[in-house]
């Protein structure tokens, strides 16, 4: 019996000792975890803030490369009939789209949304004011029926603002 307690006499404090130094060890370490995680993000926002403020501009850029009265002006060929015109101006959308593609990841789903709403929209408005001229028309009517038709509003103002507000929220 004398055994048994001297054996729990060394063991016992062993054991509070030992459990208490890994409590203390498993506490360090899981803030230095946390710490470390916290820094990581910080960095992260670092590096990826200007990337996001660029796709910001990239998509302005793009707004304001399709919007129609930029982009008939740009693409003007008075010797082009309207149905050509038309295709010159709906591939020039499409490319543009596609080479600003990849800002989708640094913008919000929402403003996203807006800015390929607004292609969309604008290439429907030059779609529908084509089909309403004639095979002989020119690229001049076509243009002045465009003009006409997006005086009332552009489809590109809304997706602008929207994009505008979201920059004067994160930055």
């Amino acid at each position: 019996m004398n055994l048994v307690l001297e054996i729990l006499k060394i063991i016992l404090p062993s054991l509070v000792v030992f459990f208490t130094a890994y409590f203390l060890i498993k506490f360090f370490l899981e803030n230095e975890q946390k710490k470390r995680l916290l820094e990581l993000r910080y960095n992260s926002k670092a590096t990826i803030a200007p990337l996001r403020l660029q796709a910001y501009e990239r998509m302005a850029l793009f707004l304001e490369r399709i919007d129609p009265n930029q982009l008939i002006l740009r693409m003007n060929s008075p010797q082009l009939t309207a149905f050509q015109f038309q295709v010159l101006l709906v591939s020039a959308i499409r490319s543009e789209y596609e080479h600003n593609l990849s800002q989708q990841i640094y913008i919000s789903e929402n403003c996203w949304n807006h800015i390929k709403m607004a292609k969309e929209e604008t290439i429907k408005i030059i779609n529908l004011c084509a089909g309403k001229l004639t095979a002989t028309s020119t690229s001049t009517e076509l243009a002045t029926y465009i003009f006409e038709h997006i005086a009332q509003k552009s489809p590109i103002e809304d997706a602008m603002k929207i994009l505008k507000k979201e920059i004067q929220e994160l930055f």
